[in-house]
């Protein structure tokens, strides 16, 4: 396997990495703490778009039941293969986040389409994903944050360019994105818990 190290693209505040980066996960993870709110009262959520009727769009729901999978307590997962969110429901379930979450903050994943030097790399910025830009669908803009997984080219016949996407590349992105952000779960849990330790040892002292 072709282990690239390194080799990121930065534009704004946005960069991008090859899902073989031996670094990778930790650019993902590191990205991801960088740009969460400061706000505790501000529920977590990962919005994990697509479907998998499309081997290419199921990057999503993909990555979302590895999460489920995980068992993640500071964030809250929608987009599953059991229970995707797509097109047809896409303004349902973002109205029900809404609904159930105080004042969510949102983690956009979505597949899409690229150059193809860039097929293969992971992309993660500020800012809402655009979920059906590529096939010309219109569809509300969906996160506080995105991260988006190049998974083939872009330019022509896009429906048929995603149902012929090999599941092999997907999958390792899948896998890596949930890394990335199991990886930023466990920072956060870790932090949580030392915050809990220092208030404890403050009310112990005062008594």
């Amino acid at each position: 396997m072709n282990l690239r190290k390194g080799q990121l693209e930065f534009g704004g505040n946005r960069i991008k990495v090859f899902h073989d980066d031996v670094l990778a996960k930790e650019i993902i993870s590191n990205h991801i703490l960088s740009a969460l709110p400061k706000s505790i009262n501000r529920e977590l959520v990962v919005v994990c778009i697509g479907t998998d009727r499309s081997t290419g769009d199921s990057l999503g729901p993909l990555t979302g039941t590895f999460l489920e999978e995980t068992g993640l307590a500071c964030f809250n997962v929608y987009g599953t293969l059991d229970k995707p969110v797509h097109a047809l429901n896409l303004e349902e379930n973002i109205e029900r986040i809404y609904q159930k979450h105080h004042d969510p903050f949102i983690i956009a994943v979505d597949a899409c389409l690229g150059k193809m030097k860039s097929v293969g790399m992971i992309q993660i910025g500020d800012g809402p994903v655009k979920p059906g830009a590529g096939v010309k669908k219109d569809l509300p803009p969906v996160g506080d944050i995105h991260i988006t997984g190049i998974v083939n080219i872009s330019g022509f016949m896009e429906f048929t360019v995603l149902q012929n996407t090999r599941l092999n590349l997907v999958l390792k992105m899948a896998k890596l994105i949930a890394a990335g952000i199991s990886r930023a779960h466990l920072h956060l849990q870790y932090q949580n818990a030392m915050i809990s330790m220092n208030s404890g040892q403050a009310k112990e002292k005062l008594i």
